[in-house]
């Protein structure tokens, strides 16, 4: 009988371990895939985005459900900010009152959400849920937010930055260039009203062009004289 009752235990231990394989085969196929950004970085009064993504491997309905919770630094209290089924139902209590909006699409795979002028007391981990059912069983990402003052070096717009980079180099270009011609000017003054004497090369210059300008009609007249007395001698 004890040999009989051991065999039986021995036969029916297959099965509660195929009852686990199974379970395991049903979980891996219901599962979820969710990804957030793991840190996230925002300024005090600017809107703040969460990007929170998820893959089903059934169609979304109106039965899938969407959690969003923060945890503050330091702490093990979590609190329930905003949840989604077919419609938004942002906290409408706690530090984040009236200040969370939807900025997703479940049809996309889209549970992001967003912060409306974010403070320093926003500063803490949030993690995101989704359930899909029969799609239930999923990770659930973390997010860790830090929100900082803006500095004066991060307020410059692209439009400012590019100002600085391109008009401002050229509007020194374009003074130098002024100050150059308004010395010369100033130069050229000074010299009409001391009588400015040419340099011994300025009248060298000047006395060889005249030279040249001599010399062009003389070559022209000896030219012609010698066309002229070619034509008498042919005849």
């Amino acid at each position: 009988m004890r040999q009989s009752a051991a065999a039986g235990g021995r036969g029916c231990a297959p099965f509660p371990l195929l009852g686990v394989l199974v379970l395991q085969g049903v979980c891996t196929v219901l599962s979820l895939e969710i990804k957030a950004d793991a840190h996230v970085q925002g300024y005090v009064g600017e809107k703040i985005k969460l990007k929170c993504t998820f893959k089903s491997t059934s169609d979304v309905t109106d039965k899938l459900t969407v959690d969003w919770t923060y945890r503050p630094p330091r702490s093990s209290r979590t609190e329930s900010i905003f949840h989604y089924q077919s419609f938004q139902y942002p906290t409408t209590a706690g530090t984040f009152r009236d200040r969370i909006s939807w900025a997703g699409d479940v049809y996309k795979g889209d549970a992001s959400i967003s912060i409306r002028n974010p403070t320093l007391k926003d500063n803490g981990t949030f993690s995101c849920a989704v359930k899909n059912p029969p799609d239930v069983h999923h990770n659930i990402p973390m997010t860790e937010l830090m929100v900082t003052e803006r500095v004066f070096g991060t307020m410059l717009s692209s439009v400012a930055l590019l100002s600085f980079l391109i008009f401002i180099p050229s509007a020194v270009v374009v003074v130098l260039l002024l100050l150059r011609m308004g010395r010369k000017a100033a130069e050229m003054k000074k010299r009409s009203k001391s009588g400015y004497k040419k340099s011994s090369i300025e009248v060298s210059d000047d006395t060889d062009q005249e030279e040249k300008d001599e010399c062009m009609p003389r070559l022209c007249v000896r030219c012609a004289e010698c066309l002229d007395s070619d034509y008498e001698d042919t005849y």
